[in-house]
């Protein structure tokens, strides 16, 4: 199996030295994210974000199937994750990694059990028809923090999507095209991030958004998903160093920082977007303005 290439003796020992003496190789603070980007595709509910080397794209599709047994008044919501070769030489297809699986979860906890998007919203007729919504993930480029980039690519993309607009008379139910109705977005409840935290040292030395070369070099991390009301999804330390509870206290109180300043820019890239599709469209016949 293929693994990832490790950093040498002289620069482990330059990063760590680095880090005791209050630098980063790449001369961020310690707190400080590298640059976020996102882009919303022509479609609705594609999302590509580029954290500074990583790049991930998010795509949403819906298509109308059976519900679960189990669960005839509710939708069917599922998050795919797909780390090819072409992100890093590490993966393989069809050979999940334990990124992945980890990966895959984290997602899975943060934005499908904390009950982001409205499931019940997604039943069309209750225990025959309802709306099944998958996201596709597709990491392009991986260099370190893929579960905060994901996470972010995720809820855009949610946050982004039109599924058709449809109409039930008698048990007849009518899918419109994007040409007879205008597609309605997902009924969305909150939006959750991820902020990761990597530790290094006896765990005193606290880093925000690790690259690859930290993230080989750390000796524990923990995973906090929270909105920016601070309700916390969860938090996730899996093994490593101990970490005193008053550092993790700490981060959280960081980690809702950070995700404020993400709900801003995805509101604002959102509207932005809004703004940019309506140009001439809806929004403009119905205005009273004229050019005069």
């Amino acid at each position: 199996m293929p693994r990832e290439a490790e950093p040498s003796l002289n620069e482990r020992a330059f990063v760590v030295q680095a880090l005791q003496e209050g630098l980063r190789v790449d001369g961020r603070a310690f707190d400080q994210y590298r640059k976020l980007e996102l882009k919303f595709g022509d479609q609705y509910g594609v999302a590509d974000v580029t954290l500074g080397k990583t790049r991930i794209l998010a795509k949403v599709s819906a298509e109308v199937t059976a519900p679960y047994t189990d669960r005839p008044f509710d939708g069917i919501f599922t998050i795919t994750t797909e780390l090819s070769p072409m992100a890093s030489p590490a993966f393989e297809v069809n050979r999940p990694t334990e990124t992945e699986i980890l990966l895959s979860r984290l997602l899975e906890k943060t934005v499908r059990r904390s009950n982001a998007l409205d499931t019940e919203s997604l039943c069309l007729v209750a225990g025959q028809k309802c709306w099944s919504v998958r996201v596709d993930l597709h990491v392009l480029s991986h260099d370190g923090n893929l579960i905060d980039g994901s996470c972010f690519a995720v809820v855009a993309a949610l946050r982004h999507f039109r599924k058709p607009d449809t109409s039930i008379e008698g048990e007849i139910l009518t899918v419109y095209t994007p040409a007879e109705r205008e597609p309605v977005p997902l009924s969305w409840l909150h939006s959750p991030f991820c902020v990761t935290f990597s530790f290094y040292g006896e765990g005193e030395i606290t880093l925000l958004d690790a690259n690859l070369l930290e993230e080989q070099l750390r000796v524990s991390s923990c995973t906090i998903s929270l909105n920016k009301h601070g309700e916390i999804c969860q938090i996730a330390k899996l093994g490593g160093t101990p970490v005193e509870a008053a550092t993790l206290l700490q981060c959280t109180s960081v980690a809702l920082n950070k995700v404020k300043e993400f709900s801003t820019l995805l509101d604002q890239k959102l509207a932005a977007d809004s703004k940019r599709r309506d140009k001439g469209g809806l929004l403009a016949e119905l205005s009273a303005e004229n050019e005069r």
